[in-house]
């Protein structure tokens, strides 16, 4: 990892989760932006200087879900956040949903109960780092 903090924008509705989510990040030297709506999350997207990746629950507060921010933010015109990797990180894994994300440029998709947030972490830092 360079030695500036890589940003990470976590969009997750469930609270307890997503602090837990952001303590773990920080203390593996990640900066965390948090949202819990499509609405906060396109917000960062477009405010916050440089997000390194997102991390994406599929249900979400608000109007809309994971599905609908990462298609918004894949758009050819929106330079601000369309190479941006995606982490998908939810429970739900129906194959269609799965190849949904897939085909919008997700790079990997993880079941909720299936893996542990510091396994989760550890794949993102290994994707970062071979991205460089």
């Amino acid at each position: 990892m360079p030695n500036d903090p890589q940003t990470i924008l976590v969009v997750e509705d469930e609270k307890p989760l997503l602090e837990a989510i952001k303590i773990k990040l920080e203390k593996n030297g990640f900066e965390v932006e948090t949202a819990r709506t499509i609405e906060q999350a396109k917000k960062y997207a477009l405010d916050t200087p440089k997000i390194d990746v997102i991390w994406l629950d599929h249900y979400l507060f608000g109007k809309g879900n994971g599905l609908d921010f990462i298609a918004w933010c894949k758009q050819e015109d929106n330079q601000k956040c369309n190479l941006i990797p995606f982490f998908i990180v939810s429970n739900t894994a129906s194959s269609d949903k799965v190849a949904s994300y897939m085909h919008l440029g997700a790079k990997k998709y993880f079941i909720k109960a299936n893996h542990k947030l510091d396994e989760i972490i550890k794949d993102i830092k290994q994707s970062l780092v071979a991205d460089v």
